[in-house]
C-alpha cells in the first residue's frame, strides 16, 4: 500500500473529523476505494470511535435510474432517515471504476429523484452548520479518475496527494498555515457589501451584504483551498462564461455560459450536453440561483482535472454554485442541486469589492 494512504487516513480522522471516543462513524465510497476505507476504519478504532462501512456499488445506481418508478423514487428508506439523524461523523471517500456510469440514463428522470432527496440533503446541510455531525470529503485515486485528468495512475497518485501536502513531514502543519492566512482574508472580506467580477469571462455583480465568509483548509474537503460565501440570492446580475467543462453526476458540459437578472439564471447555453445543463437547471425553484461564490487559493493545484474537489480550489480561479446555498454562509437557497462551475480569473481579471480591487489576474491585492 502506498505510505501516502495511511498518513491521508490519520490526517483525516485526527484533523478533518477530529474523531472521538465513542461517535457513530460512517466512512462511504465505492469497492475501488476500500484501501482508504480501510485505513480510516483502523485508525478509527484506534481512537474508540465506533466506525462502519458502506460500500456504494454504481451499477446499482444505474439501474435505479433506469427501472425505478416515480413511487419508488420518491421512497426514502426509515433506516436512511434514522442514519442522517444518529451517525456523529461522515466521511466520503470518492473516486470511482467509471466516471461515466450515468451517462445514459435520462437526465429529467435523474433531476427528479434528486429533488425527492432534497430533505435528506438539507438535514446533512444543517446538522453540519450546527456542528452536531462532522463532515468531509476526500478523493482515492483511480485509474477511472485518472483517465478523466488524463494522466497515469502514478502521475494522478502524486497529483491528488501533492494537493493535499501529504509528501511534508507534518501536512498538519501546512494546513494551518493556509488556515491563519485565510482567516486574515476573511476579516477583510467580511467588511464588504458588493462584489463585482470582471474578465473576459465574466460581468458578474452580487451583493454579499451580511453574509458570512467561510474559511476552508481542510476540514470540510482534503484538499482544500478556498474562501466562499453565499450572495443575497436576488441580487445577481451579469452574465460568467465558464472557461473549463462544468461536471456534474459524471456528464460534462462544455463552455458553459449563464445570463442572471435579479439573481436567476435567465439564459443558459453550452457547446456540448446543453440539454443536460437545463434539465439540472430545471430541477426546482432555486436550482436557477447562485448558492455559493467562492476563490480558489491552492496554488499547489494548477492542472484541471474534470474533478471538482481539486478543480474548485485552483489557485487563480472563482466558482459560483447554481443551487442550494451552504447554511454556514448565511445563504438560504435551497434546491436539491449543488453544481460548482469553475472561471479562470489569471489574466486581465480583476474582483472588485465596494469599488476597490481587492484580486487581480488570480490574486488577492490585500
Amino acid at each position: 500500500m502506498d505510505p501516502r494512504v495511511k498518513k491521508l487516513a490519520k490526517l483525516l480522522v485526527h484533523y478533518s473529523l477530529k474523531l472521538k471516543k465513542g461517535q457513530l462513524f460512517k466512512i462511504q465510497g465505492q469497492s475501488v476505494a476500500l484501501p482508504l476505507m480501510l485505513a480510516v476504519y483502523e485508525e478509527a478504532l484506534k481512537v474508540g470511535a465506533q466506525p462502519f462501512i458502506n460500500t456504494l456499488q454504481p451499477e446499482a445506481e444505474e439501474l435505479f435510474f433506469k427501472y425505478a418508478n416515480d413511487k419508488q423514487m420518491k421512497f426514502i428508506s426509515p433506516l436512511t432517515k434514522l442514519e442522517i439523524n444518529k451517525i456523529d461523523a461522515l466521511l466520503t471517500i470518492w473516486g470511482s471504476s467509471n466516471t461515466k456510469h450515468l451517462s445514459g440514463v435520462d437526465s429529467k428522470k435523474q433531476a427528479k429523484s434528486y429533488t425527492y432527496r432534497k430533505p435528506l440533503m438539507s438535514k446533512l446541510f444543517k446538522r453540519i452548520d450546527s456542528g452536531s455531525l462532522s463532515w468531509v470529503g476526500t478523493q482515492f485515486p483511480t485509474h477511472a479518475d485518472a483517465q478523466d485528468a488524463e494522466m497515469s495512475l502514478s502521475d494522478y497518485e502524486d497529483f491528488v496527494y501533492g494537493a493535499g501536502h501529504l509528501d511534508d513531514k507534518d501536512p498538519v502543519k501546512h494546513w494551518l498555515k493556509v488556515a491563519k492566512e485565510q482567516n486574515r482574508l476573511i476579516k477583510i472580506m467580511n467588511r464588504f457589501k458588493n462584489i463585482h467580477i470582471q474578465s473576459p469571462n465574466a460581468d458578474l455583480k452580487m451583493s454579499v451584504k451580511g453574509r458570512k465568509w467561510i474559511n476552508c483548509a481542510g476540514t470540510e474537503n482534503f484538499p482544500d483551498g478556498e474562501i466562499f460565501t453565499g450572495p443575497i440570492e436576488d441580487s445577481v446580475e451579469g452574465w460568467i462564461r465558464y472557461s473549463y467543462p462544468a461536471v456534474y453526476a459524471g456528464r460534462e458540459v462544455e463552455d458553459v455560459r449563464l445570463e442572471f437578472t435579479k439573481g436567476k439564471v435567465v439564459n443558459e447555453t453550452a457547446s456540448k450536453n446543453q440539454k443536460y445543463l437545463t434539465d439540472m437547471l430545471n430541477m426546482d425553484k432555486g436550482a436557477r440561483f447562485v448558492g455559493e461564490f467562492a476563490i480558489g487559493t491552492n496554488y499547489d493545484i494548477q492542472q484541471f482535472s474534470k474533478n471538482i474537489l481539486f478543480d474548485e480550489k485552483i489557485g487563480g480561479t472563482c466558482h459560483l454554485a447554481v443551487g442550494a446555498s451552504i447554511p454556514e454562509s448565511g445563504g438560504v437557497n435551497k434546491s436539491a442541486l449543488h453544481w460548482d462551475m469553475v472561471c479562470d480569473l489569471k489574466k486581465n481579471s480583476t474582483i472588485t469589492a465596494n469599488g476597490k480591487v481587492i484580486y487581480k489576474n488570480g490574486k488577492f491585492t490585500i
